[in-house]
């Protein structure tokens, strides 16, 4: 194991879910539904396989021989992980997107961190008594810092917006039901970390068909995203019946002059949650498809090529943060379950990064900017301080 190694791929897997957004910019005439399902083909089936079976042994074989209840565990968790996306954006909705982003990433990162070793009865062994745990849980709490003064930097800038916008971003505030949302999305979202979690005897599995321990968690992802994909799957083909939008997947021109959208889902808070100026709704999210900019005509020629080519690069793209994240977590050693936090850290930073470098700040005052780039130091932070409590962790078998 080396947790510097292991924090330089989560870094990489952070780098991939906040940019993958940005290919669906080249994504024109197409509703939500479409895109996000086109891509979820490609994020949640296609890559997952490709991947496993590119680097792992007989991985047929290693799914065949998992238990049944541990299948079933897997796959549940990564169905709930995918009802926690589809909640995300009614957070947005009745909280926008600052306090609703704080409040739901705050949940998964907490949740998804602390509540695997809680369920195994090592929160104390692992977190209280080793030098390298309280690190950890220093880690934690740096992370969730971090994640509140980026949410802070979001509320600065949605004050210096007019009146008009704020009342058209927020119109349906409900602090009650927002924060009922927020935990649910939040805990669900949560609900991957606890899938990698039941998944370990996969992992061994693999291992014993010959699979180099880098890659035994590459099976795993196959089961937790098949649970994540029936989610999504029945939500996009809901979608599409309702909204009259089934027919883009093969059709060459638009048959109606402007798509009916869903406006109260975005992104899953594990994804791309750092845009906290753009509000769910507010026709401003340049990484959501449906809200990209492009003329909604009849008769409009739909670039089907382009569109399948975008889509796919943007569900390969985010299946790589997983891809990454499950080769950072075997550098771990005893403190695997930190991993939720360094990739909830690396999402943020990336995703900031990305809107910072897509002027998607550009006018926002020096007090807005300034805490945007201070929520990113303190996360970079929290990083740090996590990989140094695993190495600290890893000298000697109690950590002391």
């Amino acid at each position: 194991m080396n947790p510097i190694i292991g924090v330089l791929y989560h870094w990489l897997g952070g780098l991939a879910s906040g940019s993958f957004y940005v290919p669906f910019r080249g994504v024109k005439r197409w509703s939500w539904e479409t895109s996000w399902l086109v891509a979820g083909v490609f994020s949640w089936l296609v890559a997952p396989w490709f991947f496993a079976t590119l680097n792992t042994k007989d991985v047929v074989a290693t799914l065949s021989e998992t238990p049944k209840d541990i299948w079933g565990y897997t796959y549940l968790f990564g169905a709930l992980w995918g009802l926690g996306g589809l909640t995300f954006g009614l957070t947005m909705r009745y909280l926008g997107m600052s306090l609703g982003m704080s409040v739901a990433l705050g949940y998964c990162t907490v949740f998804g961190t602390l509540i695997p070793p809680i369920i195994k009865g090592q929160f104390v062994t692992k977190l209280i008594e080793p030098v390298g745990g309280r690190w950890n849980l220093f880690g934690l709490f740096v992370c969730v810092i971090g994640i509140i003064v980026t949410a802070l930097a979001g509320r600065s800038k949605e004050n210096e917006m007019s009146t008009e916008a704020k009342q058209e971003t927020v119109k349906e505030f409900n602090f009650k039901k927002g924060i009922l949302i927020a935990t649910f999305s939040g805990v669900m979202s949560a609900c991957f970390a606890f899938g990698l979690d039941m998944g370990g005897p996969i992992r061994d599995i693999s291992m014993k068909h010959g699979t180099a321990e880098l890659w035994s968690g590459l099976p795993v992802l196959i089961v937790i995203l098949l649970g994540g994909f029936t989610t999504n799957f029945i939500w996009c083909v809901m979608l599409n019946l309702k909204n009259k939008t089934g027919y883009e997947y093969l059709a060459s021109h638009q048959r109606h002059d402007v798509h009916h959208r869903d406006e109260t889902t975005i992104e899953n808070p594990i994804d791309t949650p750092a845009m906290s100026h753009v509000q769910a709704g507010s026709g401003d999210n340049p990484y959501e498809p449906s809200r990209i900019k492009t003329s909604s005509v009849k008769g409009a020629a739909i670039p089907r090529l382009g569109n399948y080519f975008f889509s796919a690069l943007a569900g390969v793209t985010w299946y790589f943060q997983f891809f990454f994240y499950s080769m950072g977590e075997t550098q771990m050693g005893d403190y695997k379950f930190s991993s939720w936090t360094l990739h909830m850290a690396s999402i943020m930073i990336f995703s900031s990064i990305w809107g910072l470098a897509l002027k998607e700040w550009k006018g926002s005052s020096s007090k807005s900017k300034g805490l945007l780039f201070a929520g990113l130091g303190i996360l970079i932070l929290s990083t740090v301080i996590i990989g140094y409590g695993n190495y600290v962790g890893s000298g000697t078998p109690s950590g002391h």
